[in-house]
């Protein structure tokens, strides 16, 4: 049995500690895409899908073209992850083939990531398009009806599906969406950024307060749930009435102000843990808080045994090694790389690749300017809702436009701070607000812009081509 007090030492040193230094002008990037079939598409919809043999082979050919080593591949030999040593860059597939993933090493400069993007783009395109596959910049692949539900074939993947599947057994403790394979089909444009220990609680913060703001400018996950539920972001429905929100601290955003850092260690202490890997096992089992979990004496979990193809039962003794373990889906999280990720943002179309992560480092250059901003603001944040329900209310594609006013005259006042954030920053990376500043001119997103195009009779292949083009 691990006492609390060691509990919070060991969080305080995975999450707080590497903090302990200065924090450099770095950003890390991670773009998901869907990956769409193109043949025999009807007008509203995709109706064949993703070959996942056009993948495996985009897969060979991008690391015999590129040098990438540091290959993993699944089960079946096929390639999931593999790596370029001198940069940090990754090309993967998150949860399964129907979605491809590029993450970038840190790197000061958007714009040097912006040129290699590019180079990878290109020749992924040029492969997939001989094959009539595209991927595009949409927050939820337009083939998620058609598409296989089927995880990569490895321990983490196949655990993670399960698990989710599993809600099921937990009846109605929180109303649960029918959607447990979402992971497959829903992508987002994610950033990480260094953390300095000082400015940690406020970066958590302030970046909170922002979310209903962001909810308007970059939605581009168009879904309908039911008739009841109906999303121009989903990214929060999906997650939030998942097995990952059975714990409300696991998802979201942060429900209070955090004062402390002592504040921040109690609450990652209060967040779920579902899994972990022991002898080369992946093992999940029912969430259960860090605190309860490491003052009990045995967890049962069930894992895969792939000799017998299903499976089995195990029981196991919580180690506090077992904290590395921890899955969170906070909107802005604290991780173990001294960084904070913002990852409650849809992919975006692929003409606009790099406005998440300029959006995010501009603010950071003027992270004081921005909590004076949204604190002393009056017309949107003290109107008797919180931070929760003002996102809530964006998200949706009926919400009232009670806010509307006020959300956009504040976004333009973030937006010119960004902006000149990214002036101090002189790298020339304030071209890739200028597609945020038209959404605001024009009151507009992603989301609304597809939903749009589609009640006009375009066909569905326009705009999913349309969403991949790089200008």
């Amino acid at each position: 049995m691990v006492q609390d007090a060691e509990l919070r030492e060991a969080i305080y040193q995975k999450y707080i500690r590497p903090t302990e230094r200065k924090a450099k002008p770095v950003a890390g990037v991670e773009l998901e895409y869907p990956i769409v079939n193109l043949k025999n598409i009807g007008l509203s919809e995709v109706t064949e899908p993703v070959d996942f043999g056009v993948v495996h082979k985009l897969a060979e050919n991008f690391v015999i073209r590129f040098g990438f080593t540091g290959i993993c591949r699944d089960e079946d030999g096929e390639i999931y992850l593999a790596e370029d040593k001198r940069t940090g860059d990754t090309i993967s597939f998150d949860c399964s083939f129907n979605t491809l993933e590029l993450s970038f090493g840190v790197e000061e400069n958007l714009c040097i990531l912006r040129n290699r993007f590019e180079r990878y783009y290109s020749f992924i395109q040029d492969q997939l398009r001989e094959e009539r596959h595209t991927l595009t910049g949409m927050g939820i692949n337009p083939g998620y009806r058609v598409n296989r539900v089927e995880p990569i074939h490895n321990g983490r993947y196949r655990m993670l599906l399960h698990h989710l599947e599993s809600y099921t057994k937990y009846g109605n403790r929180i109303h649960f969406h029918q959607y447990p394979h979402f992971g497959l089909f829903s992508c987002a444009s994610q950033v990480q950024v260094d953390a300095e220990q000082e400015h940690v609680v406020e970066m958590l913060n302030t970046f909170n307060r922002l979310e209903p703001l962001k909810a308007i400018l970059f939605a581009n996950s168009a879904f309908e749930a039911d008739p009841a539920h109906r999303f121009l972001a989903s990214r929060d429905y999906l997650w939030k009435h998942s097995l990952h929100g059975l714990n409300p601290h696991n998802v979201d955003e942060y429900d209070k102000r955090l004062h402390s850092l002592d504040e921040i260690v109690r609450y990652i202490s209060s967040e779920s843990l579902y899994c972990l890997e022991r002898d080369g096992k992946y093992i999940n089992f029912p969430p259960v808080m860090l605190e309860d979990y490491f003052r009990g004496k045995m967890v049962r979990g069930e894992y895969f045994d792939p000799e017998e193809g299903r499976y089995r039962y195990a029981s196991f003794e919580p180690s506090l090694e077992d904290l590395a373990f921890l899955r969170s889906f906070k909107f802005n999280d604290l991780t173990f790389r001294g960084t904070v990720e913002f990852r409650s943002v849809c992919e975006q179309p692929v003409e606009d690749v790099m406005s998440v992560a300029a959006f995010h480092a501009g603010l950071l250059e003027k992270l004081p300017e921005l909590t004076k901003l949204l604190e002393q603001d009056v017309d949107l944040y003290q109107q008797g809702y919180s931070v929760g329900e003002l996102r809530e209310i964006f998200v949706r594609q009926d919400h009232t436009d009670r806010f509307d006013d006020a959300a956009y005259s504040l976004l333009e006042k973030v937006l010119r701070l960004s902006e000149d954030g990214l002036a101090l920053r002189g790298h020339g990376e304030e071209i890739f607000l200028r597609p945020l500043f038209r959404r605001v001119e024009e009151r507009t997103n992603p989301a609304l812009c597809q939903l749009e195009k589609q009640s006009a009779g375009r066909a569905i292949r326009e705009i999913i081509l349309e969403y991949a083009s790089l200008k």
